[in-house]
């Protein structure tokens, strides 16, 4: 059954069928490797890691179950385990007692089932999901929402990426391009991947803003704005790529506020203009 696997029954149970899923068994133990991941596994629940998961991905029958390939490949990630091949180089029944699982499974298995959630196209639909509870959890950081593009470096060979300008190497490489919109505190409310780059002002225009329009709380009513034409339904902050004047008259049109700041500033502004 594999190194470190000693809990023969149930394993058997999920061989015939009779098991749709293991449930995790924690026993006290000592000197357990990389044990301190479980001092994050209240945070990770808090933020909703297994929150509506079974709504969103199913898995067939087995020994392993979603929740418990969820958290393991949390605490991968938190043991800055960069790929899945690494764990051919971990001792499986310590990585089990983690999740208090016999041992951990193969990583053929663990690709396998991977496959199968990603097959399913659920992800953008479950981060939306949470999206909307990280904001409803907290309205005032909602309203207040920052803008930022990332180039992430592809260094594979399955997909001929087109080529971007990756500033930090100052290379021309093929990448992608993550736009992430953050809250005031830095929380992640969501990101959008552009594997072909239009810029930020027409991600920003056609794909970030009528989401938020839509899943920002506790925005004002038509009788609020109307009723005090310097109410803002919530503020967006990018920089100069996304400065457009026609975009900051559209966004005004729509009682969005904006920061940013000039991509072709002139001179400094007089000093008898500001105060202290």
């Amino acid at each position: 059954m594999g190194m470190g696997a000693c809990n023969v029954l149930d394993r058997l149970a999920a061989r015939v069928g009779d098991l749709a899923a293991v449930a995790p068994v924690f026993q006290a133990v000592s000197d357990v490797p990389n044990g301190g991941v479980l001092f994050a596994l209240p945070a990770l629940l808090a933020v909703g890691l297994l929150h509506q998961a079974h709504r969103y991905f199913q898995l067939p029958k087995g020994y392993y179950g979603l929740e418990s390939l969820f958290l393991m490949l949390a605490f991968l990630a938190l043991a800055r385990l960069p790929s899945l091949e690494q764990l051919r180089y971990r001792a499986p029944g310590e990585w089990g007692k983690l999740l208090g699982l016999d041992r951990i499974p193969e990583v053929r298995t663990l690709r396998n089932k991977i496959a199968l959630l990603s097959d399913q196209r659920q992800a953008n639909a479950w981060s939306a999901e949470l999206c909307a509870q990280w904001m409803g959890a907290d309205p005032d950081q909602a309203a207040v929402l920052y803008v930022d593009g990332h180039v992430r470096v592809y260094h594979g060979h399955q997909t001929a990426l087109p080529r971007h300008d990756v500033a930090r190497q100052k290379l021309c490489l093929r990448a992608t391009t993550d736009y992430w919109v953050n809250a005031m505190d830095g929380q992640p409310f969501f990101l959008l991947n552009q594997a072909v780059d239009p810029g930020m002002l027409q991600v920003l225009e056609h794909e970030i803003v009528p989401r938020l329009e839509q899943e920002v709380p506790s925005q004002p009513t038509s009788e609020q704005l109307a009723a005090d034409a310097t109410l803002h339904r919530f503020t967006l902050i990018f920089d100069r790529e996304g400065y457009s004047p026609d975009f900051l008259r559209t966004l005004k049109k729509k009682r969005i506020a904006c920061l940013t700041y000039h991509k072709y500033p002139g001179e400094d502004w007089p000093q008898e203009e500001f105060s202290p």
